[in-house]
């Protein structure tokens, strides 16, 4: 645990939460600023800063796969949110989220309504810094 961490403090008790789901090493509760209804936090138990530090990280994403299957066949839908953004609280955390709410308005700003594909000579300057 780590003293300050927010999530920490979640799952040692601290602080309540509205649990979804848990288990030895895992936690699921509901977001307190969803961005619609059952928008739900997935974190590992033990603290770890970015979700692929997680280890094994495996078994971390078939636990979020559980409960994106569990919220499908709960809401009757086939498109659940995942996003590992995780700038606002420095825990391991997927985000889970059902359609609805502000979702739309989020995925608004991830449209390529507006954006300028990439150009040849920038992939080959992209690859060329990021290649394997």
């Amino acid at each position: 645990m780590t003293e300050d961490c927010l999530f920490c403090k979640i799952v040692a008790g601290e602080i309540p939460c509205y649990k979804i789901y848990e288990d030895d090493k895992y936690l699921a509760f509901l977001d307190i600023y969803p961005l619609t209804p059952g928008h739900t936090l997935v974190v590992p138990k033990k603290h770890y800063r970015w979700v692929w530090d997680v280890e094994p990280a495996g078994e971390y994403f078939e636990i979020v796969t559980k409960i994106v299957k569990h919220f499908q066949k709960k809401l009757d839908k086939d498109l659940i949110v995942s996003l590992t953004y995780g700038e606002w609280v420095p825990h391991a955390h997927y985000q889970v989220i059902p359609p609805g709410g502000l979702l739309p308005k989020v995925m608004e700003k991830f449209s390529l309504k507006n954006e300028k594909r990439v150009s040849e000579q920038e992939a080959k300057e992209i690859l060329q810094k990021l290649s394997m």
